[in-house]
């Protein structure tokens, strides 16, 4: 791993804090922002970039066992499927926007750094494809979450979840049929990408199975 990669997932980590940590005060000065705050899924994915970055970069400088790559996985799928939901649905909501330089960080900045992380430091060991239906577990959870949450209190944090909108629950399944495909295919991307990036930086157990196969 590169000496300047633990510092700097400490620092993206401390500065993700102090976002996340400004735009929950802000939630909390109204009575239900606090469950309202933690039922968006940009945070909860931020929040797991956070605990990635931070435990990831103490672990580099104390030489403690590094993050799981099946979790750093998982990370950059959530955060990706952030990016990419709001680029592509929810940057024309402006109800849904927080204070400005935030939203920048959580939707924009943060996709793009774990992302960056994963190509940087790719997994030790190959992963398995099947890994990305694991990944898919947090995602099926928060929406089983927020139907439920959402039918008993009125509201949804997201336009594409809301029955009440135009459409109704047909609208809302076929959403959910489209997320969980982009699930299925940027995570499978992200297991490709990291597999060959790992290929190329060791190449030695494919030279021992050559020599091994001819031998």
């Amino acid at each position: 791993m590169h000496a300047w990669l633990a510092p700097a997932r400490l620092a993206v980590a401390v500065f993700l804090a102090v976002a996340l940590g400004i735009n929950g005060y802000h939630a909390a000065t109204d009575p239900t922002g606090v469950v309202n705050y933690f039922s968006y899924f940009t945070n909860l994915s931020n929040f797991v970039g956070l605990a990635v970055l931070g435990y990831g970069g103490w672990a580099g400088l104390t030489g403690r066992p590094p993050v799981p790559d099946a979790v750093r996985g998982a990370a950059v799928l959530y955060l990706a499927i952030t990016g990419l939901v709001y680029g592509t649905v929810l940057a024309k909501y402006p109800e849904l926007l927080v204070i400005p330089w935030v939203n920048d960080v959580v939707h924009r900045a943060m996709p793009l750094v774990v992302l960056a992380d994963w190509l940087i430091d790719p997994p030790a060991r190959r992963l398995r494809p099947t890994v990305v239906l694991g990944w898919l577990a947090v995602p099926l959870l928060y929406l089983t979450y927020t139907l439920l949450r959402g039918h008993a209190v009125d509201w949804y944090p997201y336009p594409f979840l809301d029955p009440a909108r135009h459409g109704g629950y047909r609208r809302v399944a076929g959403a959910c049929f489209l997320m969980a495909v982009a699930f299925l295919l940027v995570g499978g991307a992200i297991v490709a990408a990291g597999n060959a990036l790992a290929a190329r930086r060791d190449p030695a157990p494919r030279r021992r199975h050559a020599r091994a196969r001819t031998g």
